[in-house]
């Protein structure tokens, strides 16, 4: 079976490229009876060969024992582990650049995974904003409800700023987690990486010890960014997006060590937020082609956002990586990050209203939460997946009531703009010439 905790390169071989890994890394027909694809495992429990192997087995699952040098260590149960979620594992490994990889059964469970397993009652957690809705609700509700504070800062391009946030936090108790995410849904705003290792290890030289970093890295995922090469501790994914990439799936990934992942990984187990044979197959699959559809759907984005940015008339504001002129945030963009992704946001005059007049004008966008999937989605974040953040935490982080955002997908872009100039023609009123 593959393992997921094995480097998917062996020793003085030149490694393969992601796009090559993704079609067979992990998966050996010969032991499927010559399957070319794994054959999904639906089963619930997996028999030893003799009572001494449970034993061993069970001290390896249980994290009492390390797995041996070669091989898994042996499948016990499917809430520890099966084969689909091992070649899963595998594959994301290699994709993020990481020694070893979890996968869970949405991107809120990995998220909940990394934090729970890593911090402590008393403890602080430091964290970048804006954040995904569910995970404000997250630290602000649940984490703080188990005793854990927290204190963010805004500007992601500032170490100052982290340094600040760190020391603020440091005051009330031990600092447990750094946790970033970048780019920020749904305004793209960037963390710059580099900033947070060095912010780190200052606080490390004045403190006696370093926070683990922790970085979302769902809306460029591991194709356009890897935290893992910046000093990033551990990236957790949303693979329900762009790694799944049809909309039929839940799923979420943890990248990293092993050291750093074998407490999440009995948390995982513990709590049972395992992802199941079915989904991990279908992510399987869609790991195949997660190069070809992100590379397409970016170029169109890309083409997209051109398109709204030259709007004649300048009433809507384009927040794509590619239009924030901002020179920091250039700067960083380049170091970090290889593509600009298709997920981005636009702002109208005439706040919500002007806004639900967009959407509901839209004919080839697909009113819809989520984002990555092959169809084109369109969705108004104050009122949706930002709904539970205090209005006044949305509005200083830039999710008003005029944003939109889109997630473009693999339609032929000529149709996309089309699309959006009616909409726009519905929205603004037939005084706002669109071309």
């Amino acid at each position: 079976m593959p393992d997921s905790r094995r480097h998917p390169t062996p020793p003085g071989q030149e490694p393969l490229h992601p796009d090559t890994l993704m079609v067979s890394h992990g998966h050996d027909p010969a032991r499927a009876r010559g399957a070319i694809k794994m054959p999904v495992y639906h089963s619930s429990t997996f028999v030893f060969g003799s009572a001494e192997e449970g034993a061993a087995f069970f001290d390896v699952a249980a994290g009492r024992a390390p797995a041996p040098a070669e091989g898994d260590g042996g499948l016990v149960y499917g809430r520890f582990d099966h084969p689909n979620l091992q070649l899963v594992e595998a594959r994301l490994a290699a994709l993020d650049g990481a020694e070893a990889a979890l996968v869970t059964a949405s991107g809120m469970a990995a998220i909940s995974t990394a934090l729970f397993a890593s911090l402590r009652p008393g403890e602080q957690i430091v964290h970048s904003r804006p954040l995904y809705g569910g995970t404000e609700t997250l630290i602000g509700k649940q984490l703080a409800a188990w005793g854990v504070g927290a204190t963010a800062f805004d500007d992601g391009l500032s170490q100052t700023q982290m340094a600040s946030a760190l020391e603020t936090a440091a005051a009330r108790g031990r600092v447990g987690v750094f946790f970033i995410e970048t780019p920020a849904n749904p305004v793209n705003a960037l963390v710059d990486l580099a900033a947070v290792d060095a912010a780190l290890s200052d606080f490390a030289a004045r403190h006696g010890y370093r926070p683990l970093s922790i970085c979302d890295n769902t809306l460029l995922g591991p194709l356009f960014q890897q935290p893992l090469r910046h000093g990033i501790d551990l990236v957790v994914t949303a693979l329900t997006k762009y790694v799944g990439g049809h909309s039929d799936l839940l799923g979420g990934g943890i990248s990293g060590s092993v050291e750093h992942l074998q407490p999440l990984r009995q948390w995982r187990s513990t709590t049972g937020c395992m992802l199941d044979p079915q989904s991990a197959w279908l992510l399987a699959r869609s790991m195949e082609t997660l190069g070809l559809r992100m590379r397409r759907a970016e170029a169109t984005a890309c083409a997209v956002a051109d398109w709204l940015a030259g709007h004649p008339r300048h009433v809507i504001e384009v927040l794509h990586p590619e239009h924030i002129d901002d020179a920091r945030y250039r700067a960083v963009y380049a170091r970090q990050c290889q593509g600009a992704g298709s997920t981005f946001s636009l702002v109208l005059g005439g706040g919500q209203a002007a806004a639900f007049r967009f959407i509901n004008a839209l004919r080839l966008f697909r009113s819809a939460v989520s984002l990555g999937g092959s169809e084109s989605l369109v969705c108004h974040p104050a009122s949706t997946t930002h709904s539970g953040v205090a209005p006044e935490l949305r509005a200083r982080s830039g999710v008003v009531d005029g944003l939109v955002r889109l997630s473009i997908g693999l339609e032929h872009e000529d149709d996309l703009i089309a699309d959006l100039a009616g909409a726009l023609t519905v929205a603004l009123g037939p005084g706002a010439v669109v071309p």
